[in-house]
């Protein structure tokens, strides 16, 4: 695949400008136009929603056995090594199946910070069924996987505690879409299960689709301008009581600045469902055959 022009805008964040993917991208949404929806990697379905009426509405979902992570395996070697995440997911996300990725303007970003209750109350455990409020105007805002979660005590999930409590556990690549104003998971489902299980709150390196305007390119290159020229200043005091402290404060500062800039950010893209409302319907009445208690 061609690979993109990058921005960068500071340590674990950059733009990634993708060109020459025109079509509908593996990893889409795909509707009748009637409240039914369906999430696609490839040909194979993987989601199943349908929205109520009315402003605030209930999003009724169905997970599928269909998903496959975009990225390949990380090996323990390579968590313990001193690679920057954000750029080894872009490169990934760029020579990858699978991924949302089209034409336009994409932002990853190391995130390390989430409002309250986003990965505890508002995480989606239940599995293959269950369902979102999507408050009026608000969107929903919380994570959902898109395969079972493993239990904590599975093997795989083990050996990611091990590297949790070391502190090298590599993040967890979340996709945020816009129309649920929430997360979905691309990569990391156990590693996500892994930090809570020790008690701690993923690192993320989050994907997000930004406006194609100059108009946030200008605001973020201001940002990481002043934000770098603080930095500066901060260095050249190394002995200054509470550098360190002083330090990670400005760069979680800078984070959540930088994040607030996308006003405006694109709608998600919705392609026509082949078929229609009755092949919707078709692959409904075979996810109920197969779970008929839901």
């Amino acid at each position: 695949m061609n690979r993109g022009h990058r921005e960068l805008l500071g340590p674990g964040r950059l733009v990634l400008n993708v060109s020459a993917r025109p079509g509908p991208p593996a990893l889409r949404f795909e509707t009748t136009g009637d409240g039914r929806i369906l999430l696609r990697q490839g040909e194979r379905p993987v989601l199943l929603g349908r929205t109520g009426e009315g402003c605030c509405r209930e999003l009724t979902l169905h997970g599928l056995d269909g998903y496959r992570s975009p990225l390949p395996p990380l090996r323990s070697a390579t968590m313990r090594s001193s690679v920057d995440w954000t750029h080894r997911y872009t490169r990934w996300l760029e020579e990858a199946d699978g991924t949302p990725l089209r034409d336009g303007r994409w932002e990853l970003a190391r995130r390390t910070g989430f409002p309250p209750g986003i990965w505890t109350e508002d995480l989606v455990r239940d599995w293959p069924s269950s369902s979102l409020e999507l408050a009026c105007g608000g969107g929903w805002h919380g994570v959902l996987p898109l395969r079972e979660l493993s239990p904590p005590d599975a093997p795989r999930v083990k050996a990611y505690r091990r590297h949790a409590r070391e502190g090298t556990l590599a993040p967890v690549l979340l996709w945020w879409v816009a129309f649920l104003d929430g997360w979905m998971i691309l990569d990391g489902h156990d590693r996500a299960v892994a930090a809570l299980a020790e008690g701690e709150q993923p690192r993320c390196v989050d994907l997000n689709r930004v406006p194609d305007d100059d108009k946030w390119r200008r605001a973020a290159e201001k940002v990481t301008h002043d934000h770098e020229a603080r930095i500066r200043e901060l260095a050249a005091r190394p002995d200054e009581p509470g550098h360190a402290r002083r330090l990670a404060a400005m760069e979680r500062e800078h984070a959540e600045l930088i994040a607030s800039l996308p006003y405006g950010m694109p709608r998600t893209d919705f392609w026509p469902l082949p078929g229609g409302a009755r092949a919707w319907d078709d692959l409904a009445g075979r996810a109920m055959l197969q779970f008929p208690r839901d």
